[in-house]
């Protein structure tokens, strides 16, 4: 530029990674690195917030909004002035509404720049925890086979009975329209329908699969596909086991389904989605094929809103057959010493575990849900059902 005139131009260069000012002063120049577009860092979009993790008043929940924006931008976010320290502003807003907009507005040399995010605040949450029980099918083989007197003299039941009783715990099942060999819920009786009935208010049944193989039968499965099994599935809970213990799902099998499905999954009666949000293999596992930064943010929160389809995401905490008796405590212990963790616990065990004939049978697999729910409770942990309310806990209608 030796020699050239400079214009107002000159002292702003946009590059793909950011923007860079360009500081001309006598003969020396600088850059001085400084944000392309004004961003909202915290809270993440779709957070779900609770008292535990910022300050409730009189007038709502008081959190801290955090963000970046040009140097010399004047940034207010929802009307509110902000503190700036160098490129980071924060501010603090109260929540008010179920649902809330956070707008952060910047002014400065070059125009204005708007960023606007969405939360959801937990108004009346409290510790809680969901057991889900995954690829059921041989306890309704076996009752059917056994022609049983009662739902409970099948071995698999009674022993949900037992944990229910000793601890109040509610369960999902989610359960398979066959086994894939000789056996689909067509066959299985209606004849327990009153007493489904007398145990609905912990024992619910849902839809996880049309079986258990293939792998991960819905990863790109078009949304009829899943629709159709969906439907086979819930009319048959509905017909043997009656309205009072149909259950929405709360996983799919192998936790992923097409983006397309979400929708009407939520129109389905879908609130909640469960998954293992796993980081391995160049790829997140188990998490419905959200993006690389919602997959993240799950694996280390309580949940996450989809707002375009109305879905909450959540991470599975504890997988019983995958943990060890003697390691239960220490895991539910390290999830409960962090508060963005702490306050929901997602309880997940798979069914063929308990039972002899299976090649992976787990001879203590009944003691490790009585430590994980023993431990659970004694923390002061309640049982929920996630579809029901807001992720188990009292809903509200402020929006």
């Amino acid at each position: 530029m030796k020699n050239q005139k400079l214009t107002r131009r000159d002292f702003l260069q946009t590059t793909a990674a950011g923007a860079a000012v360009f500081l001309f002063s006598g003969s020396k120049r600088t850059f001085s690195s400084v944000p392309e577009l004004l961003k909202i860092n915290e809270p993440f979009h779709g957070a779900i917030l609770h008292e535990r993790l910022a300050e409730k008043t009189s007038d709502g929940l008081k959190i801290k909004v955090c963000g970046e924006a040009a140097l010399r931008d004047t940034v207010t976010v929802n009307w509110q002035p902000t503190i700036r320290a160098g490129t980071n502003f924060s501010a603090d807003i109260i929540l008010d509404k179920k649902i809330n907009e956070i707008t952060a507005v910047s002014q400065g040399s070059f125009g204005s720049q708007q960023h606007s995010i969405k939360v959801v605040w937990d108004k009346h949450s409290f510790r809680r925890y969901r057991f889900g029980i995954d690829d059921n099918s041989f306890f309704l083989r076996d009752i059917t086979q056994k022609n049983y007197k009662s739902l409970f003299d099948c071995f698999y039941l009674k022993m949900l009975q037992d944990l229910n009783r000793k601890y109040g715990t509610k369960f999902v099942l989610n359960i398979y329209y066959t086994t894939g060999d000789d056996f689909n819920l067509m066959q299985f009786p209606d004849k327990y329908k009153d007493q489904w009935k007398d145990n609905c208010e912990w024992l619910k049944l849902a839809f996880h699969a049309y079986a258990n193989d293939p792998d991960r039968p819905y990863q790109y499965a078009p949304v009829e596909k899943l629709m159709a099994d969906f439907d086979l599935v819930a009319e048959q809970i509905h017909r043997f086991a009656g309205a009072d213990t149909y259950s929405p799902p709360t996983v799919v099998h192998w936790a992923s389904v097409i983006p397309e499905s979400l929708k009407p999954l939520y129109q389905k009666g879908v609130r909640v989605l469960s998954g293992g949000f796993v980081y391995r293999f160049g790829e997140w596992d188990g998490a419905y094929h959200l993006d690389d930064a919602r997959s993240e943010y799950i694996a280390r929160s309580d949940g996450l809103m989809d707002f375009d389809s109305g879905i909450i995401f959540s991470k599975g905490d504890i997988t019983c057959n995958k943990v060890p008796v003697d390691r239960v405590v220490p895991l539910l212990e390290s999830i409960a010493k962090d508060p963005r963790q702490a306050e929901i616990m997602d309880c997940f065990t798979h069914e063929q575990y308990f039972w002899p004939f299976y090649s992976h049978y787990i001879p203590d697999h009944a003691q490790r849900l009585d430590t994980a729910i023993r431990w659970l409770t004694e923390h002061g942990y309640k049982p929920v059902f996630f579809h029901e309310g807001l992720l188990g806990g009292p809903d509200w209608d402020k929006t």
